[in-house]
């Protein structure tokens, strides 16, 4: 079977990529630096990677929308099945571009999964690799528990849901095994690492954690209101989705660090 990947080179997709190949499927990747290119904004680029491919996975960049009229050509093409990664905290967090998206999934596609992770185990060496090194980790949600999900676990699941047909026509949400909060994060990492990693909820210590990377006022302002609805949210229960789809526990928090500091993450010299 061909599979269209797109965004198919970060941490989840090239994840997907990966286990496609490997369960033998051939796999079309496509973004901005493959041949042929793929870019969102440039519709001339579309037809040429949608062309002989039935089932595509979707991956779309930070705050971008997908445009009206891809999936109409998409499906013009021969496209029959779109599997949408999408964010399991999209309405609190107001990622209006991620909603959008869905609809016109549910709305368009024959056959159509989309599935909804939490935050990844792997957020700790890209976005918060630096705090975590620095020894200083701030998230204004309090101690309100997350529910932690490793890529591979997700990248696994989205797998399930190109392959097979047990997912169609499902909104699956994924978390973790177990639920735990940021502090319990830092303090995972800190008794991996051997090394202290302080956290601060509390939107004082964001907003000037992120003023002093330079981010304007006004998007660090309308992050803290994000967060401080996921904080009100309250705790996280884990959904067993991995478990039930995989036939198998999802990777714990503990065990990613272990396994990330073995590969030196967060070695300050690295």
């Amino acid at each position: 079977m061909s599979i269209l990947v797109i965004g198919g080179t970060g941490t989840v997709g090239g994840r997907v990529t990966a286990r496609l190949r490997k369960a033998g499927h051939d796999v079309r990747v496509a973004s901005r630096h493959t041949e042929p290119r793929f870019d969102w904004t440039d519709p001339g680029t579309w037809s040429s990677v949608l062309h002989g491919v039935p089932t595509m996975f979707v991956l779309l960049p930070d705050q971008t929308e997908m445009p009206e009229a891809f999936l109409p050509e998409a499906l013009r093409a021969g496209v029959r099945r779109v599997v949408l990664h999408s964010d399991r905290g999209l309405e609190v967090m107001g990622l209006g571009h991620l909603q959008k998206a869905e609809d016109q999934v549910r709305d368009s596609a024959p056959e159509w999964s989309i599935v909804r992770p939490d935050w990844f185990h792997q957020d700790f060496e890209t976005f918060f690799r630096q705090p975590v090194i620095d020894g200083r980790l701030s998230v204004p949600v309090g101690d309100a528990a997350q529910g932690f999900i490793d890529a591979d676990d997700i990248a696994a699941v989205e797998v399930a849901a190109l392959t097979g047909d047990d997912l169609l026509g499902r909104l699956v949400e994924v978390t973790g095994p177990r639920a735990l909060s940021f502090g319990a994060a830092a303090a995972t990492i800190a008794a991996a690492t051997g090394r202290p990693v302080e956290f601060d909820g509390s939107p004082d210590a964001f907003r000037a954690a992120m003023r002093s990377d330079g981010l304007p006022d006004e998007i660090v302002e309308s992050l803290i209101e994000g967060y401080t609805r996921l904080r009100a949210r309250g705790d996280t229960e884990p959904t067993g989705t991995v478990e039930a789809i995989l036939g198998r526990p999802g990777r714990d928090f503990a065990d990613y660090a272990a396994e990330a500091t073995a590969r030196g993450v967060w070695d300050p010299a690295g």
